[in-house]
C-alpha cells in the first residue's frame, strides 16, 4: 500500500502552477514533482499530440519511446478514448508497447486543454496491479489542476 496524500499534491499543484502558463515548464515541474512524491514507480511523463500521434514530452525515467500512434499500447488508447487506463499487467494489455522492459503495471490518464485530449500523463511502475482507484482518481483531480493552471 503507498499513502498518498493526493488532496495535499493537488493544493501543492494549485500552488505551485497558479501564476504558470508556459506548457513544457509546467509538464516538467509536474513530472519532477509525482516522479519524486510517487512509491515504486520507474517512470512519470508526458506524451502531446502532434500530427495524428503522441510524440515524447517533458518526463522522468529512462529513455522512452519517442512517438506512439494514436490508438496503439495504453498510451495511444487513452488518447484515442479521452479516459483513463490503469492496467495491472502490461504484458497482458494487447498491443502493449515496451518502452521499459522492467514496468509490469501502467496508469495513463488524457491530458486536456478546455475538454479536447492534447496529451497523456504516462506513469509506470516495476510493480503488478501498483495502481489504485485512489491512485487513478487522485492523479485526476492533479492533473486536471494543473489543466486548469495552464489553461485558465
Amino acid at each position: 500500500m503507498h499513502d498518498v496524500d493526493y488532496e495535499l499534491l493537488a493544493r501543492q499543484v494549485e500552488q505551485l502552477f497558479a501564476t504558470e502558463d508556459n506548457l513544457i515548464a509546467g509538464l516538467a515541474n509536474f513530472s519532477a514533482l509525482f516522479f519524486h512524491e510517487l512509491a515504486d514507480i520507474n517512470w512519470l511523463g508526458f506524451y502531446l499530440i502532434d500530427n495524428e500521434q503522441l510524440v515524447l514530452g517533458p518526463f522522468q525515467g529512462k529513455l522512452a519511446c519517442t512517438r506512439i500512434a494514436i490508438g496503439q499500447g495504453v498510451c495511444g488508447t487513452s488518447a484515442a478514448k479521452n479516459i483513463s487506463v490503469r492496467v495491472d499487467d502490461v504484458h497482458q494489455f494487447a498491443g502493449h508497447i515496451a518502452c521499459d522492459s522492467a514496468s509490469n503495471s501502467e496508469l495513463v490518464i488524457p491530458f486536456r486543454r478546455h475538454g479536447q485530449v492534447i496529451g497523456v500523463l504516462d506513469i509506470d511502475s516495476p510493480s503488478f496491479s501498483r495502481f489504485t482507484e485512489i491512485d487513478q482518481d487522485g492523479l485526476e483531480k492533479c492533473l486536471n489542476k494543473l489543466e486548469n493552471c495552464l489553461f485558465a
